[in-house]
């Protein structure tokens, strides 16, 4: 299976590393594109200086989307969501994925890499990518978000 995405953003702090460098590979393998903000190992950093430049080239149109990670995935999502016209999703299982496009149309998603097994990260970026947003009314709340 391939994705209709053809470029993607990914960044990570040091506890999403891991899954960083799978998910990446992934991608790739897809025939998709991963602009790759970091981090470069697994030696402690900071999520903004990674997550934040990833939702950044979603914003301004040099990715389609984006992926951030970390131990949680909830500060990482934090700090795209400071991004205008972003709207992250953090998730955690194949429903949350899919929901987050379906019903949000979320241009990035954020993965605790100690929340899930590598085979359901794997499988939160395939269902996200392969959810399409319903669009009725939940336009309409995705217009008073922005």
């Amino acid at each position: 299976m391939s994705y209709s995405v053809k470029v993607m953003s990914i960044g990570s702090d040091h506890a999403g590393f891991a899954y960083k460098e799978k998910i990446k590979l992934f991608l790739i393998d897809k025939g998709v594109k991963v602009l790759d903000f970091g981090c470069d190992s697994g030696d402690s950093c900071d999520y903004p200086d990674h997550c934040g430049p990833a939702a950044q080239a979603v914003a301004d149109g040099e990715a389609e989307c984006g992926i951030v990670l970390g131990g949680s995935g909830n500060g990482e999502a934090i700090v795209a969501n400071k991004v205008k016209g972003i709207r992250c999703g953090v998730c955690w299982n194949i429903s949350t994925a899919a929901l987050t496009k379906q019903h949000n149309n979320a241009n990035m998603i954020s993965i605790g890499e100690r929340q899930v097994s590598a085979e359901m990260a794997f499988e939160i970026v395939d269902a996200w990518l392969s959810a399409t947003f319903e669009g009725g009314r939940h336009q309409g709340r995705i217009d008073k978000i922005e």
